[in-house]
C-alpha cells in the first residue's frame, strides 16, 4: 500500500514536471508544420524559431513582467501585465496602457470599443481584428500563450 502511494505521488510530480517543460510553438498562419514555427516558448523563455538554445532567448517572462533577453533585471523590463492591461515598461499608470484584453479581444490602448479591436485570440488561433474567419488567421499556437508574449511575436 505504501509503495503504491509513493509511486502515485512520484507519477503525479513527474507528470507535472513534464507539463511545465512542454514547449509551446507559434506557427505562421493556419499551420502546424515544423517549417512554419516562428517562436518556441517553454513557460519562462521565448526563443527564436524552433530552438531552446540559450543564445536564442529573446525574452524572459515571469507572469507579470516581460524582460528583454535572458534577464530579470528591473532595467530590462519591457512590459508589465496585470491580466487585463499591458503597460509600457515597469508601470501601472493609466497613461502607460498599451493594450486592453477582455478574454477574447485585444484592444488598442485603454479601450473596449469594437473599432479598437486589433486581434481576436481563442487560445489556438490569433485572428486579425474582430474576426474568427479562417482567412483572417495570422498565427496558430500549440497551446495558450500569454498575451504579452503573443503581442511581441506579432510585432
Amino acid at each position: 500500500m505504501k509503495q503504491r502511494f509513493f509511486l502515485s505521488i512520484f507519477l503525479l510530480f513527474a507528470g507535472a514536471i513534464q507539463l511545465t517543460m512542454a514547449q509551446t510553438y507559434l506557427y505562421r498562419g493556419n499551420s502546424t508544420y515544423r517549417s512554419d514555427i516562428l517562436y518556441t516558448w517553454d513557460g519562462q523563455y521565448l526563443y527564436r524559431g524552433n530552438s531552446t538554445y540559450r543564445s536564442d532567448i529573446l525574452y524572459t517572462w515571469d507572469g507579470q513582467y516581460l524582460y528583454r533577453g535572458n534577464s530579470t533585471y528591473r532595467s530590462d523590463i519591457l512590459y508589465t501585465w496585470d491580466g487585463k492591461y499591458l503597460y509600457r515598461g515597469n508601470s501601472t499608470y493609466r497613461s502607460d496602457i498599451l493594450y486592453t484584453w477582455d478574454g477574447a479581444y485585444l484592444y488598442q490602448g485603454n479601450s473596449t470599443y469594437r473599432s479598437d479591436i486589433l486581434y481576436t485570440y481563442d487560445g489556438s488561433h490569433l485572428f486579425k481584428g474582430n474576426s474568427t474567419y479562417r482567412s483572417d488567421i495570422l498565427a496558430t499556437t500549440s497551446a495558450f500563450i500569454p498575451l504579452p508574449l503573443l503581442l511581441l511575436m506579432m510585432n
